[in-house]
């Protein structure tokens, strides 16, 4: 294979390209390539940071950290989801390198053309509109089963097509009207997950629910690592399925106002924030609950009365838990199936201008919105929605399939990142100007690369 070049818009990175004229590499990122002309910069710092943190805050934590602590226990739920974060961090890190110098919509297509191979690209690019067209099916069918909480006499698929209609709507006014709602979706999931973790902490000590736990459910039994290695491996692979959509931060790079700024701020800002609440909310859980509890195991999207973190506010003496984490997980999964709309409209949209894609898709509206990929990948949506007529369990079904493709969108992250520095190298580019450098490189991207093997072959 030859040495990849870093060309960044037609042109060598050197040459990078000011509106006004000029080579300034300082320049905030007002840039645009061909598969750009007609896209809008609309999204501010505030958008970016919560939609990072939104994409990595869903189902996964709200009802599936309950089956990890079931089997691994404590112990084992807490390095598995700890052992993730850190190759989230990395993963997150790399591209947030790429990005912020290269800030494309579609950015993981682009970089793996540019830096690996246009074969390697037409793979990543869509796998990844697969993996959230997919993901967009699966959040219409969990939102339609949870609104039957409160209302059981209508069909999964109605409410599913009222999700679908939402979604879209926020999507195909403008880029800014999809920052916004991802803005607050996520804002109120951090709430809830705040006021969580103050009560569980709470019941813990004993001041609410009347008993106090402290440490005892990490000593219970095979605690603190149930089935010892293997139930912790078991559960590393289960938790990366709660950090899929992270990278959706490398897809709004090519719509953000300040991509150069914004990207490194927006990534920084995810690992301690994750850390925060994934691994505080999970440990909190694993003081109140026990690994055995038989609600751990049956939590499901279709049982949210036993979720982990309704079982915790109803050990507080807080009546309508199940109420309010219906809710708040409603609007998890709308939040997932916003973003996901919003990345699956882009990829077809870049695919198409690097020559992979039916020219169709790339038609956008008067305000930069890809509306035909938009209205494609809902349709496709839609249908699998519809398999929940004839298909039992197909949440589960659509939940697995997008799982494997979604570690090989960061295989593929981090193989870009390290071709990337290749090029670099070969070029004597100087690391100091780029705008955001990966720390630990290469050894943060190496190990990255080896564990998202590890656990794609764990599948």
């Amino acid at each position: 294979m030859s040495d990849p070049k870093i060309e960044v818009y037609s042109s060598t990175v050197q040459d990078y390209p000011d509106p006004n004229g000029t080579n300034d590499m300082t320049h905030k990122g007002h840039v645009i390539s061909d598969a750009q002309k007609n896209l809008v910069r609309g999204l501010k710092g505030r958008h970016m940071s919560m939609i990072a943190l939104g994409g990595a805050i869903g189902t996964g934590l709200f009802i599936g950290s309950g089956s990890s602590l079931a089997i691994s226990g404590p112990g084992g739920t807490m390095v598995s989801y700890a052992l993730i974060s850190v190759i989230v961090f990395f993963v997150m890190g790399a591209l947030a390198e790429m990005a912020s110098l290269i800030p494309v919509s579609g950015s993981f297509s682009d970089y793996a053309t540019r830096f690996v191979d246009p074969a390697f690209g037409f793979a990543i690019g869509w796998n990844y509109w697969f993996v959230w067209s997919t993901v967009v099916g699966a959040e219409l069918v969990a939102s339609g089963i949870i609104v039957k909480y409160w209302v059981p006499g209508v069909h999964t698929v109605v409410w599913g097509l009222i999700s679908a209609f939402l979604i879209v709507s926020i999507n195909v006014i403008h880029v800014k009207s999809f920052g916004e709602a991802e803005f607050w979706f996520a804002l109120l999931k951090v709430i809830a997950i705040l006021a969580f973790i103050i009560v569980g902490s709470l019941v813990a000590a004993g001041v609410l629910g009347g008993v106090k736990y402290g440490f005892s459910n990490w000593k219970y039994e095979e605690a603190p690592f149930v089935d010892g290695f293997k139930g912790t491996l078991l559960t590393f692979v289960f938790a990366g399925y709660s950090f899929m959509g992270t990278e959706s931060i490398g897809v709004t790079a090519g719509e953000s106002e300040n991509p150069r700024r914004d990207v490194p701020r927006a990534i920084k800002q995810l690992f301690f924030r994750i850390l925060l609440f994934y691994i505080a909310s999970i440990f909190v859980m694993s003081l109140v609950i026990k690994y055995d509890d038989p609600t751990l195991t049956t939590a499901s999207i279709s049982s949210i009365a036993i979720s982990p973190f309704t079982t915790v506010f109803k050990l507080a003496g807080l009546g309508p838990a199940a109420d309010v984490m219906n809710a708040v997980i409603l609007i998890s999964v709308l939040s997932a199936g916003n973003a996901g709309l919003y990345a699956s409209s882009r990829l077809p949209y870049t695919l198409y201008h690097k020559g992979m894609g039916p020219k169709f898709l790339s038609i956008t509206s008067k305000k930069g919105v890809p509306y035909v990929s938009l209205v494609f990948t809902t349709g496709i949506a839609v249908i699998l929605l519809l398999l929940s007529l004839v298909v039992k369990d197909v949440y589960v079904f659509l939940v697995n399939a997008s799982g494997v493709m979604g570690f090989l969108t960061w295989f593929g992250i981090t193989v870009s990142h390290l071709m990337f520095r290749r090029a670099i190298k070969h070029q004597g580019y100087d690391l100091s100007h780029l705008p955001y450098k990966v720390i630990l490189y290469p050894f943060g991207t190496w190990f990255s690369l080896i564990m998202i093997i590890f656990m794609i072959g764990g599948q």
